[in-house]
């Protein structure tokens, strides 16, 4: 232990590195804007803001594999950057756009989506290295960031300003609580390499989502984030069907054996 704590202030000792930790803050600025823009009452801005820090989330990790820069303090930082980009701060919007009119029920799902977005950071940071490569162990906090974010989004593009209370919004944040203390899996981005070659048809599908989103942003988003929360779920029933016909399948297989006649 003393070798490991020497190891990790004679790396802070030499310095950190500046372009991914400069990302990380930027994600940890969006977060304190939505904040911010919650309690001013600016629900669209907040929700903004989160969708933007998410984006900043991706590119630091992905800038500090890319240019060999991943240190311990900075999976420490963006842990700490994530926890109020990503629960606090959409823990406080949707409590300030929905939840508050719930009275008890509505801080309680506000708080249980918070401590559960805490324990899922938590979790990861431990099975770092245990888990299955290309998954994520439960429903990734940026994503029902930026859920909940979206869905604010939606609103006011369909019209809507201001608060709004349905019974659909305080189910939903139980349900992204849940999920993200699961052991669901869902799929992580981290092996989709930008410069490795890929078919042309992937070139095609790629372009033509950017088109959809740039089109429009709050559908796309909102569609997007669904589609992805609903993948583990449907994953994990998928792969019990198929566990089920494999035993059932292999339960009808004769047994062959010397015969006793």
């Amino acid at each position: 232990m003393r070798r490991g704590k020497w190891r990790e202030r004679d790396s802070l000792r030499r310095g950190v590195y500046v372009l991914p930790n400069l990302i990380t803050s930027g994600s940890l600025f969006a977060g304190f804007h939505s904040i911010a823009s919650t309690y001013n009452g600016n629900f669209e801005t907040a929700a903004i803001a989160i969708v933007v820090g998410a984006i900043l989330d991706g590119l630091d990790g992905r800038v500090a594999r890319m240019t060999r820069t991943t240190t311990q303090f900075g999976v420490e930082y963006d842990s700490l950057a994530d926890l109020v980009s990503f629960g606090v701060a959409p823990a406080f919007l949707v409590y300030g756009w929905a939840l508050s009119a719930f009275g008890r029920w509505g801080w309680l799902a506000a708080f249980l989506y918070l401590i559960c977005g805490a324990l899922r950071l938590a979790r990861f940071n431990v099975q770092v290295n245990t888990v299955e490569k290309g998954k994520f162990n439960g429903l990734p906090i940026p994503a029902a960031a930026v859920f909940v974010a979206s869905m604010i989004l939606l609103f006011h593009y369909l019209g809507g300003s201001g608060s709004f209370k349905h019974f659909a919004v305080l189910l939903t944040i139980y349900v992204l609580a849940f999920l993200m203390v699961s052991t669901v899996k869902f799929y992580s981005f981290k092996d989709l390499e930008p410069l490795r070659r890929r078919p042309f048809n992937t070139l095609v599908v790629f372009v033509f989502l950017a088109l959809l989103l740039a089109a429009e942003p709050q559908v796309m988003t909102f569609t997007f984030a669904s589609v992805y929360i609903l993948s583990g779920p449907t994953g994990e029933v998928v792969n019990a069907i198929r566990r089920r016909r494999r035993k059932h399948t292999e339960s009808e297989k004769p047994v062959h054996g010397n015969d006793a006649n």
